[in-house]
């Protein structure tokens, strides 16, 4: 069984600093600054995808060019680097010793989850993972079917644990059971929309979980 986990909200504690970071480029770029809300709400989606949710009237390039400065931001105004949710390492240690095979589905773009795995030393724990900037922004369930295509997995043999309606959504879409997490942009209420199969308030309470016995 492959167990596969969105990045921001999920396994990073980054929530805030998307927001900030958003916030800063609408400033930057002469745009409405969205509420603080609304810029949760789009986490989990491609950048492309929640920059034009946010800043419908803006032309392709003026979007673009909002997208550049939030990375900036957001690279610029992390220096010591990524923050992991109480209990991460442990989780992963964990589903591997247990036989599970790990992989990553997000929003993030290529160049930011490399980045980030590789400045916390963690790109041995996945044998996959998939960005929204290679295939398609969640919720469709492309990125899903890519991960379990090269793995060689059905969607019975695999589970999305993720903090956000748009991860449950891609794993509905591609006929994959799911768990929820609360700790992220998404409370039990919405995570409960897309009947994933629990819903959990912190990492370290996947571990008793059923679904994810060896």
């Amino acid at each position: 069984m492959i167990v596969i986990f969105d990045w921001d909200g999920t396994l990073c504690d980054s929530i805030d600093h998307i927001v900030d970071s958003m916030q800063n480029a609408a400033r930057a770029e002469g745009f409405p600054v969205p509420t603080r809300e609304a810029v949760r709400d789009i986490i989990g989606l491609g950048l492309p995808e929640g920059v034009a949710i946010l800043f419908p009237e803006g032309s392709e390039a003026e979007r673009q060019a909002l997208a550049a400065s939030y990375s900036r931001f957001y690279v610029e105004g992390e220096p010591s680097g990524p923050v992991l949710y109480p209990g991460t390492h442990d989780l992963l240690g964990e589903l591997q010793g247990r036989g599970f095979e790990l992989a990553i589905a997000t929003g993030k773009s290529r160049r930011g989850l490399n980045r980030v795995l590789g400045a916390l030393a963690m790109e041995e724990h996945f044998t996959a993972t998939r960005c929204a900037d290679e295939t398609r922004s969640k919720p469709h369930p492309l990125m899903l079917e890519e991960i379990l295509l090269e793995r060689g997995k059905a969607p019975t043999q695999a589970v999305m644990i993720g903090d956000s309606e748009h991860d449950l959504a891609m794993a509905a879409n591609a006929g994959m059971p799911s768990i929820g997490i609360s700790h992220g942009v998404h409370d039990h209420a919405r995570l409960s929309r897309h009947n994933p199969a629990h819903i959990v308030d912190s990492l370290v309470e996947l571990l008793s979980l059923d679904l994810l016995q060896a």
